[in-house]
């Protein structure tokens, strides 16, 4: 018969055994954990680098639209005049009608079928 000291010790190191699995199992679950929030990181910090980019395009724009050169050159394309300028328009001569000129049409050549299949055979 067996000793009450060494039902002791076994049931010690069952005890033992069994947390340390528990031990090894919380581990487990925590590198998982860690992995996943490294990769929603990475993600993150991409995004993040989007958005940073995009603003940065956005205020060179707003630079842009807003500098005296380009809103001068608008100002212009749209028939505005600055202090200073003499407006002039352009007043058509009376009497002589604008000449037209036509642009004929090319005549479209017939290509033969064999030439078409050795321009999709060897062509260019």
């Amino acid at each position: 018969m067996k000793s009450w000291s060494s039902y002791l010790k076994q049931f010690a190191i069952a005890i033992g055994v069994v947390l340390l699995i528990i031990l090894v199992m919380d581990y487990n679950i925590r590198l998982d954990e860690l992995n996943r929030l490294n990769e929603k990181a990475t993600i993150v910090r991409a995004q993040a680098t989007q958005a940073i980019q995009t603003q940065v395009a956005l205020q060179t724009q707003i630079a842009e639209a807003t500098s005296d050169r380009v809103t001068e050159d608008n100002a212009r394309n749209n028939g505005e005049i600055q202090e200073g300028d003499q407006r002039v328009v352009p007043i058509p001569a009376t009497g002589v009608p604008p000449l037209e000129i036509s642009v004929p049409t090319p005549v479209p050549t017939r290509v033969k079928k064999w030439q078409v299949w050795m321009e999709l055979f060897f062509g260019e």
